[in-house]
């Protein structure tokens, strides 16, 4: 009886979390003031080169997303110089809610939850909280091996990105942040989740251009520049990237137009 009354509470609790972040997040795209954005590092593994990895993380790791953002926001009119603050505020050491593959709709609503728990615990801890979380789950580059698919609460300001411990892989590291970051703010994903292809016209850099194929650039919430109708490849880096007019609709720039 007193682990169902304690389950209860903890329900209540986690209830009125994700009612106070549905309601925060209307307020969030409004782009009157930038957001902050907290990142927090995470050992994806045991390995000492990842953990010497983090350890020599900057402040600024993530400072070609925080330019990626300004610059696509003038594109679309958003008066703001700097949309986004993205800043390194220190490690995660606990452990992560995990998701399981063969979850139900109980399941999901359970680890979204506790996300959005781990997030509200995160604020209390901080001296000057930010308005999203981003963990940042560094993983030792292994040949052959790829990483988690990344992951992130719509409207919960909190997303999972997993990322290489690795120097080179900073470029592609950016790429992944930008994208879930995004998702926090209602924007969705805009490729095939069967091919992994751009989908046509949203996932496209340049839907209009003449000919369509090859596209030069990719569309961040699609991740990836269609070549032509069966092969893609990932951009380098976000100046290979741009975020599209379905996109900026959903995170509330295109209004601005």
């Amino acid at each position: 009886m007193l682990k169902r009354l304690r389950i209860a509470v903890l329900l209540c609790v986690l209830l009125f979390v994700a009612c106070s972040q549905f309601f925060a997040a209307r307020e969030a795209t409004d782009w009157d003031l930038p957001l902050w954005v907290d990142v927090y590092a995470v050992a994806g593994d045991g390995r000492p080169a990842t953990r010497e990895f983090i350890q020599g993380l900057s402040r600024t790791e993530f400072s070609a997303a925080e330019e990626f953002f300004a610059r696509e926001a003038q594109r679309y009119g958003v008066a703001l110089d700097r949309p986004f603050k993205v800043r390194v505020v220190g490690e995660y050491g606990g452990e992560l809610p995990q998701l399981a593959s063969d979850s139900g709709p109980f399941g999901v609503l359970l680890w979204s939850l506790r996300m959005r728990w781990l997030a509200t615990r995160l604020r209390w801890q901080a001296d000057v909280s930010g308005d999203i979380i981003v963990l940042a789950v560094f993983h030792e580059p292994t040949e052959g091996v790829a990483l988690d698919r990344s992951t992130a609460l719509d409207k919960g300001f909190i997303a999972v990105a997993h990322l290489f411990a690795d120097r080179n892989a900073r470029p592609t590291n950016e790429i992944v942040l930008a994208h879930e970051l995004l998702h926090t703010l209602r924007a969705t994903d805009k490729y095939s989740l069967t091919t992994n292809a751009p989908a046509y016209p949203d996932g496209y850099a340049a839907p209009d251009a003449r000919p369509l194929l090859p596209q030069t650039k990719a569309e961040l919430m699609a991740g990836r520049i269609a070549l032509d109708e069966r092969r893609a490849e990932m951009p380098r880096d976000l100046d290979e990237v741009v975020i599209g007019a379905a996109t900026a609709r959903e995170i509330g720039w295109q209004s601005r137009r």
